[in-house]
């Protein structure tokens, strides 16, 4: 049977795909990248935005329409499970992972399954399970599910459900694996990685330790060509141990690179959303991780438009990031999620939501070019192959501080680019954008 999956929302996500992918291919299925090749589609969801949850049912139905078998996994049926569409396809919740090949085994057959179950003491059958990556160089491993937060407007956490980290040895052991099998990026993600080990007595700082004295081939140390990211932790956290953070940061095997969602210059929004710190508590983070690493590249997120906020909480969150000038932030318009605390407050209207998302924008595009870039010489990691331009082909590397930087690069007579996924490049940055910088090829090593 040929199957495609289709992925919505974070890198979790796409990392559970990766782990479905990889058990539906020892199970003996063959995965297309066409839908319309496709026997059965397996639809892995996400509930975090309004948006991404219309289009994966929109989807199905055009599936369904087209004659194809489906499976829905993810955080949509797991948070909503009672919902009147899943009587007519199979389910697959967020810790029967696992599973996949037994649910879709029945669903090729015409039964519908609902696998749903949610047991946590298996915190540890998630890792060193088959995968095929999306992207060759890139490992992404899962250190927890669920999270320990409360926040009023997530219906994830109804989904992925409460904090539960995984085995530092089973996670490292699945470190060690990818470094074996040539990777070169290894992505470190939850919902919140600051909260890691809360709930079983250790840390995200004693995980870091664990993985940073990983050896290679009888070495004393990690490869040079290596690199780690370590994904998104909620500031409350990071405040918890900011000198071990900066220290974990300042590894040479580490991007420096820190996500840390502060959703709002407002303390009043930001205690209605529930989140554990102050707008000054993320300041705070944010110089002194800039005081330690310089070039640091920091990323935040913000909701624009939650509910009752006030034209005063608006102009906080745009002084906040005119003051610090975050070079990464992601916007997002509030849309109720409902089951929510924050599905019961007062909405304001749309029209102001769009208006106060586009100023956001407006402000951003303003105060960043990374035109202090410019000149930088450093190494990349190629990671991503891009469009090929005329004669010329491009590809997308990261350097240090985790900035994507394109270079263009003549092709061979048959088209191909000459630069494989994975490669290690000297460039210097003759261009920047606010999203990326253009490079050329060095002609000297770095």
């Amino acid at each position: 049977m040929k199957i495609f999956i289709r992925t919505f929302g974070c890198t979790l996500n796409q990392s559970d795909s990766e782990l479905m992918a990889g058990l539906l291919a020892k199970a003996g299925y063959e995965l297309v990248n066409d839908l319309r090749k496709a026997e059965l589609v397996l639809f892995n969801s996400c509930t975090v935005k309004d948006k991404a949850e219309k289009r994966f049912f929109s989807e199905i139905k055009e599936a369904i329409a087209l004659g194809k078998k489906v499976v829905a996994a993810g955080c949509v049926p797991q948070a909503d499970p009672y919902n009147q569409f899943f009587k007519k396809v199979s389910v697959l919740g967020v810790r029967n992972l696992n599973r996949i090949a037994e649910v879709v085994e029945e669903a090729a057959k015409g039964s519908i399954v609902r696998m749903l179950g949610f047991n946590n003491t298996s915190n540890n059958h998630r890792l060193n399970l088959p995968k095929v990556r999306k992207n060759p160089t890139v490992e992404i491993i899962p250190i927890a599910a669920g999270c320990i937060g409360e926040c009023s407007y997530c219906k994830t956490r109804l989904a992925r459900g409460k904090l539960m980290s995984y085995n530092i040895k089973a996670i490292k052991q699945q470190f060690e694996a990818a470094l074996l099998d040539g990777v070169k990026e290894i992505w470190l993600t939850s919902q919140d990685c600051g909260a890691y080990g809360k709930d079983v007595g250790s840390s995200l700082i004693e995980l870091m330790d664990e993985l940073l004295s990983v050896k290679m081939n009888d070495d004393t140390k990690m490869s040079d060509d290596i690199r780690i990211r370590l994904g998104m932790l909620n500031p409350n956290h990071a405040l918890e141990f900011l000198d071990d953070y900066v220290r974990i940061l300042k590894h040479p095997n580490m991007f420096k690179f820190a996500h840390l969602p502060v959703q709002s210059g407002s303390n009043n929004m930001l205690k209605l959303m529930n989140r554990k710190y102050t707008a000054e508590d993320f300041v705070k983070i944010v110089k002194k991780l800039r005081k330690e690493i310089p070039m640091i590249t920091i990323a935040t997120d913000i909701i624009s438009g939650f509910p009752t906020e006030a034209d005063e909480d608006f102009e906080k969150t745009c002084s906040l990031l005119q003051e610090l000038r975050i070079p990464v932030v992601n916007i997002t318009k509030y849309s109720t999620r409902p089951g929510t605390p924050a599905a019961k407050m007062k909405k304001i209207s749309t029209k102001v939501v769009k208006k106060r998302t586009k100023r956001l924008a407006e402000i951003q595009a303003m105060i960043i070019d990374n035109k202090e870039w410019l000149g930088w010489e450093g190494n990349i990691i190629i990671d991503e192959i891009g469009k090929k331009i005329g004669k010329e082909s491009s590809f997308v590397g990261r350097n240090d501080y985790y900035k994507p930087v394109v270079v263009r690069q003549e092709c061979k007579e048959n088209g191909k680019s000459k630069v494989k996924i994975g490669a290690l490049m000297p460039v210097k940055v003759c261009d920047a954008h606010q999203n990326y910088l253009i490079a050329k090829r060095s002609v000297r090593s770095i």
